[in-house]
């Protein structure tokens, strides 16, 4: 069968490639094209748009680049016509893949989501518009389940996280600390700044100011390919800092705490069970508009799959170097417990219970 699939950003696409391998099992004859990233085209198939192009992060970012957002749903729309696939599979990234998820609903596709877009988080009624253009919901958080049926919706199936089967999967480099001259009789303190351009802008440089205070450490900066190493220059340049590019698992496994940007990252570090300190800042206005609109009392997935404060989470202008210091002393020295967060998450293999409905669903049209 011929699947069409659209992550928006970096994680959706290690996802959604876990999620084509488990297609490739069951179908032997998968085709693939996709808007996503490096990942998916280590599987197969065909790469329409890179999710660099689509990575604007902030409701007045999204506003400004709307041109660009319209040029590229309509090579999507077309795209998908032109392949006519059996299914199509929308990962996360809300914005865009709800306009297409309309378009294609409306052309008769059979329509499948993969990892919930966070309406509960803000301006819930958007659940309304996904109970309408979806088929069906594979949902990656335990109590989205619930929240959709408080709208009625039945047609959600908690396959649980893919992040929990990512970090089973990943086998250890014994090498890391050597390969990369890392001190081993310092502690190692993981920076993951994220993957988008505009959130390691905002975060690096308060981080940088954090590592100068902190010569005891060594830090690990977890760098990306889709961004150019001169956004990592400056933090980089400091004594007691390694760039680890492409290897955050490797770096996990080995560091004593951490420092994350809040998103996916939040739940990899937990799961490899290292202390962290979330930290989040964007655009005056986009936290503006964010403060008013969301209405969750966390930021962090660890945090809100718990439904504790498991984390210290430093938002905007508490995202300091001081604040972020203080934090990070007591983690190195206290640790974080995650265990309640763990035990809700279960250890599903959602990649594979995902993939067996969706072809159980496509059999049945």
């Amino acid at each position: 069968m011929k699947y069409y699939l659209i992550a928006g950003e970096r994680s959706g696409d290690l996802h959604a490639s876990n999620l084509m391998k488990a297609l490739i099992k069951k179908d032997s004859n998968a085709e693939f094209r996709y808007f996503g990233g490096e990942q998916m085209q280590a599987v197969g198939g065909e790469l329409v748009v890179h999710y660099r192009e689509l990575a604007f992060m902030g409701f007045w970012e999204v506003l400004t680049n709307l041109g660009t957002i319209s040029k590229f749903l309509k090579q999507c729309k077309k795209d998908i016509d032109s392949f006519q696939p059996d299914a199509i599979i929308l990962v996360d990234y809300a914005g865009f893949n709800l306009k297409i998820a309309k378009y294609a609903k409306s052309d008769g596709y059979k329509v499948f989501y993969y990892i919930s877009p966070k309406v509960w988080a803000w301006n819930q009624k958007r659940a309304l518009k996904i109970i309408d253009r979806i088929d069906h919901m594979f949902s990656i958080l335990p109590f989205e389940v619930d929240f959709y049926k408080k709208f009625g919706w039945e047609d959600v199936t908690y396959v649980g996280n893919p992040v929990v089967e990512a970090v089973k999967q990943h086998i250890v480099d014994d090498s890391f600390i050597s390969k990369n001259n890392i001190d081993k009789d310092s502690k190692l303190i993981a920076v993951l700044p994220g993957s988008r351009m505009q959130e390691v802008k905002k975060i690096l440089p308060v981080v940088t100011e954090v590592i100068k205070q902190h010569p005891e450490y060594q830090f690990g900066i977890a760098a990306v390919k889709n961004l150019p190493e001169s956004v990592y220059t400056d933090v980089a340049s400091l004594g007691n800092t390694t760039l680890i590019i492409e290897d955050t698992y490797n770096l996990l496994a080995r560091a004593d705490a951490a420092i994350v940007t809040s998103g996916t990252a939040t739940l990899e570090t937990a799961l490899w069970d290292v202390p962290q300190v979330v930290v989040y800042k964007s655009s005056w206005l986009s936290y503006r508009i964010a403060k008013m609109l969301v209405k969750v009392k966390w930021i962090s997935l660890v945090n809100l799959i718990a439904e504790d404060g498991v984390v210290k989470e430093l938002i905007q202008d508490n995202c300091n170097e001081t604040n972020i210091s203080e934090e990070l002393k007591k983690i190195v020295s206290k640790g974080i417990d995650y265990g309640k967060m763990q035990s809700v998450l279960g250890d599903k293999e959602a990649s594979k219970l995902a993939v067996n409905n969706v072809l159980k669903l496509l059999l049945e049209k």
